[in-house]
């Protein structure tokens, strides 16, 4: 296997670790609730607080990339986050991977996502089950803190990796060739005066409202609705998780084949998006079927938001220089975060106001096609942005 898709399978064990870390409460909250009363409104401030914390240390953490670079940087973050909250690894794929490659590349990396959220439900049954709920934050923690080891040991960028072969050199080649040798990276404060950050600040809002409401409160949904106990939550729970898994590989794959038979990227991108946000609208009929056809929509509903996913946490590398991609992925993710700290507020108060859960899915299935629309209407084009350029205006009416 060529070095940098080891590169990638590294960077995806770490987001892997970090879901597995943000499923210890959703998946433990039944045991936890046996101990310790917690109300569907509590629940939402509970989580709610996680990503007020998460939020400002992903755009921290994205300043703290550019700043000390990819291995210091990502090292870091992770062992903060296995003692307390925050991980991203976005960085990794500029610093490896040529443009037709990064979405295939993005695409390993964000099924992480999937290894983790399924890995959880059945791992924190077994420790619950063999310890109590609080072993399971420890043994969470102590994985994130021997992947910091692993990493430290692994990974260096391209330019300068002890084992990068001249071969692979020559087939990343592109990787070595940007234009900041002419231009600067974008100060951090003018990255926001771009249309195009806004777009996907604004976009990643909506989708990750809709994903953080998936990845809390389906367990809870389970539980209250469909009288799963924690055993059968672990039985269950992981298949959605695993069609994310396919989802993340989908779109990065898609978006890839349609570069290699000559799409442009903004077509190739959108076109994938696009693809993505279509199977959204079916959670609507969640809470209208039966168990295995709920399990089925959801698996299809999180399908479609990896993919998603995927393609839009490409869109910065896209974008932006590549010294710069650390702090456009940290906003990207503070304005996910934001989402989901607002959304699941409304959530508790919503199912702990006689709203019900049809309510809540019938705001859920509106989401990523809000969000598909607006970088539709304020990323008009896929190509790099430079420093010397003025900033965009908003689209006209």
């Amino acid at each position: 296997m060529r070095l940098r898709w080891k590169i990638a399978f590294l960077t995806g064990a770490a987001i892997a670790i970090s879901y597995l870390d943000r499923q210890t409460v959703p998946v433990a909250i039944a045991a936890i609730q046996r101990d310790i009363p917690v109300s569907n409104t509590q629940f939402s401030e509970l989580q709610a607080a996680f990503l007020a914390t998460y939020a400002i240390m992903y755009a921290g953490g994205g300043r703290v990339l550019d700043a000390l670079g990819t291995r210091r940087g990502f090292a870091l973050i992770m062992a903060w986050w296995s003692l307390a909250c925050a991980a991203h690894g976005l960085a990794a794929v500029a610093e490896w991977f040529p443009i037709r490659e990064r979405s295939t590349a993005m695409g390993i990396i964000n099924a992480g996502t999937a290894v983790g959220a399924v890995a959880a439900p059945p791992a924190i049954a077994i420790i619950i089950g063999a310890a109590g709920w609080r072993w399971v934050f420890v043994v969470v923690g102590t994985v994130g803190l021997a992947w910091t080891v692993w990493w430290l040991r692994a990974y260096f960028p391209a330019e300068r990796h002890p084992k990068l072969s001249s071969d692979e050199r020559l087939e990343i080649q592109d990787v070595f060739i940007t234009t900041e040798s002419k231009e600067g990276p974008i100060s951090w404060f003018r990255l926001l005066t771009y249309v195009e950050s806004w777009g996907l600040v604004l976009a990643k809002s909506l989708s990750d409202a809709g994903w953080y409401f998936y990845l809390f409160w389906l367990p809870k949904y389970l539980y209250d609705v469909r009288r799963f106990d924690t055993k059968k939550v672990g039985y269950y729970a992981w298949i959605p998780y695993a069609a994310a898994g396919v989802g993340c590989l989908f779109g990065g794959w898609l978006s890839a084949w349609l570069l290699s038979r000559g799409k442009s990227l903004n077509f190739a991108r959108k076109a994938a998006m696009g693809a993505s946000v279509a199977v959204m609208p079916l959670i609507l009929l969640v809470p209208h079927s039966a168990v295995r056809w709920a399990l089925v929509i959801f698996s299809i509903a999180f399908f479609g938001q990896q993919s998603w996913s995927t393609l839009i946490m490409i869109l910065p590398i896209d974008l932006f220089p590549r010294r710069n991609v650390g702090s456009v992925a940290g906003l990207v993710g503070f304005g996910g975060s934001l989402g989901g700290v607002v959304f699941n507020l409304v959530v508790g108060y919503l199912l702990d106001h006689g709203f019900g859960w049809s309510t809540v899915f019938g705001i859920v299935s509106t989401f990523h096609v809000a969000a598909f629309l607006l970088i539709l209407a304020m990323v008009r084009q896929v190509r790099r942005v430079v420093a010397s350029e003025p900033q965009y205006a908003l689209p006209q009416a």
